[in-house]
C-alpha cells in the first residue's frame, strides 16, 4: 500500500487531520487498533473552544455540533456558598460549545467514509519503520493478513500509550510530567440540566463540576482519591457529596436523576518534546496530556492538527519544508500556555491534603481576585475560549 501521509490513531486528531488533508488534495490512510463501534462509543466530555468550533464548521463537519451542541457564553465559579459568573462572550467576543468528543468522532468518521477515505479499523502489531528516512512505512496486521503501508510522512495520533512516541529515542526525547494527588469521580445522569452553564466549584471537601451533556443527560464530577473504587460509592453517597460541595446560598439546587455510568479518572500534566523525529510527527495525546480542569485536551489536539495540515499543504504545493521543520516550536507555544492554564485552574479549585491554613486562605483570596477583577476574569476567559 502507498499513501502520502500515514496516520496512526482514529481519535479526534487523526481523523480531523485526515479530513483536512483530503480537503487540500493530500492522500492519507488512518490505521486504528479499535473497531469503529468502539471509538464511537467511548464516552468523553467535550468543551470546544471557539477556534475548534470554527475549524469544524469551516471544514464542513460542524452541522450536528451546531444543532445538538450546547453553546455557552459563560461559566460559573462557585465557592463560599456563592456563585460568580464569568461572561466569556462579553469579555472576549467568543464562546464555547459543550459537545462530547465521541460525537465529534462520529462526525469525522462519517465525513471520511463519505469521501471514500481509507480508515482501517481493528489493526494490530503496528510497527513504524525508517521514520528518519524519506520513505517511512507502517507494518501491521489487518483482517488476519500482514500489511505494509509506505508513506512520505507518518503522523502519530495514537495517544499516550501508543507506539509512535517511543520511536523517538530517549536520548533525543524529553518528557515533562506531573501526577496530581487526586482524581475525578465522574457520573452520567438521566436528568434535566441543573444549570445553563458549567459550574466549577471549590469546597473544603474538594472540587466539583456540573456540566450539561444534552437536555436529558448531565455529567457531574467531584474530586476523589485516584485509587478509590467506584463500588465504595452508593448513589445516595454520591448525591450527598455533590450537594455538600455545590451548596449555594441563592437557593440553587442540583437536580438528581438515575446514574447510569460511574468512573474515576486520574489527573496528570505531560509534555513530550520534540514532537517530530525525521518524517514522524506527533499530535494530540501522543505528545501531551492536560488535567481536564482547563477543558483543553481535544482543543490542543485540534491545534496540533491545524498546524500540521498547513505545514503539509505547504510542503506538497510549494515544496517548502520550513513549516514542518518548526512544527514542534510552533505547537509548543500553544501547548505550554494550555498546560499552564490547566495547572492554574486545577491548583485554584482543588483541595490539597498537605495545604497549610495559610495556603488555603491564599487559594480563597485568588478566587476572590479572579471574580472581582475584570483583568483577571478576562485572562481566565481568554484562556478558556482559546482567544489567543
Amino acid at each position: 500500500m502507498r499513501t502520502q501521509v500515514a496516520i496512526i490513531g482514529a481519535g479526534p486528531a487523526g481523523l480531523l487531520l485526515s479530513h483536512l488533508l483530503h480537503l487540500q488534495g493530500i492522500e492519507s490512510v488512518v490505521v486504528e487498533s479499535r473497531s469503529r463501534a468502539d471509538i464511537e462509543a467511548t464516552i468523553r466530555a467535550g468543551v470546544l473552544e471557539q477556534g475548534t468550533m470554527d475549524i469544524l464548521t469551516q471544514s464542513g463537519v460542524g452541522e450536528r455540533m451546531r444543532k445538538e451542541g450546547a453553546l455557552h457564553h459563560g461559566i460559573e465559579l462557585a465557592f463560599g456558598g456563592r456563585r460568580h459568573r464569568i461572561d466569556l462572550t462579553e469579555l472576549t467576543g467568543s464562546a464555547i460549545t459543550v459537545y462530547a468528543q465521541h460525537e465529534v468522532i462520529k462526525d469525522l468518521v462519517a465525513a471520511r467514509l463519505a469521501a471514500q477515505g481509507q480508515l482501517l479499523f481493528e489493526v494490530s502489531d503496528v510497527v513504524l519503520k525508517d521514520v528518519q528516512s524519506e520513505t517511512p512505512s507502517v507494518s501491521f496486521m489487518h483482517g488476519g493478513q500482514p500489511q505494509q503501508l509506505q508513506a512520505d510522512f507518518v503522523i502519530g495520533c495514537d495517544g499516550f500509550h501508543g507506539v509512535s512516541r517511543p520511536q523517538i529515542p530517549e536520548g533525543v526525547r524529553q518528557d515533562y510530567q506531573r501526577i496530581y494527588p487526586f482524581g475525578w469521580f465522574g457520573i452520567l445522569v438521566e436528568s434535566a440540566p441543573s444549570s445553563d452553564e458549567l459550574i466549577y466549584a471549590q469546597h473544603e471537601r474538594g472540587f466539583a463540576l456540573v456540566s450539561t451533556r444534552s437536555p436529558t443527560v448531565q455529567r457531574l464530577y467531584f474530586q476523589c482519591d485516584p485509587k478509590d473504587d467506584v463500588n465504595n460509592w452508593s448513589d445516595d453517597r454520591i448525591w450527598s457529596e455533590l450537594h455538600t460541595r455545590l451548596e449555594s446560598s441563592d437557593g440553587w439546587r442540583l437536580k438528581e436523576g438515575k446514574i447510569f455510568q460511574k468512573g474515576i479518572i486520574g489527573m496528570r500534566s505531560f509534555v513530550s518534546t520534540p514532537m517530530q523525529y525525521g518524517r514522524l510527527f506527533l499530535a494530540g495525546d501522543a505528545a501531551h496530556i492536560v488535567p481536564p480542569t482547563g477543558a483543553k485536551g481535544m482543543n490542543l489536539a485540534v491545534g496540533d492538527v491545524k498546524v500540521l495540515s498547513r505545514a503539509l499543504d505547504d510542503f506538497y504545493k510549494k515544496g517548502n519544508s520550513d513549516q514542518l521543520n518548526v512544527y514542534t516550536e510552533t505547537a509548543l507555544k500553544r501547548i505550554w500556555r494550555a498546560e499552564y492554564f490547566s495547572w492554574w485552574m486545577t491548583s485554584m479549585l482543588h483541595t490539597f491534603d498537605d495545604a497549610s491554613p495559610f495556603q488555603q486562605q491564599i487559594q480563597r483570596a485568588e478566587l476572590e481576585n479572579v471574580v472581582n477583577s475584570r483583568a483577571l476574569s478576562t485572562a481566565l476567559a481568554e484562556n478558556y475560549v482559546g482567544a489567543f
